[in-house]
């Protein structure tokens, strides 16, 4: 696995909304957790093809 760090800056998102960019994620299954102190309150899959 490749292990280089990727580093931004954006000005300023709605504090309601997060946006994930999967353009550079190769193809497959994901699963995605959303955690919030230290315990999963969301998880859901979904896959780039």
């Amino acid at each position: 696995m490749n292990n280089e760090k990727l580093v931004g800056d954006i000005e300023k998102l709605p504090s309601n909304k997060i946006y994930i960019n999967i353009n550079h994620l190769e193809k497959g299954m994901y699963n995605l957790n959303i955690v919030y102190k230290n315990r999963i309150i969301k998880s859901t899959h979904f896959s780039k093809e």
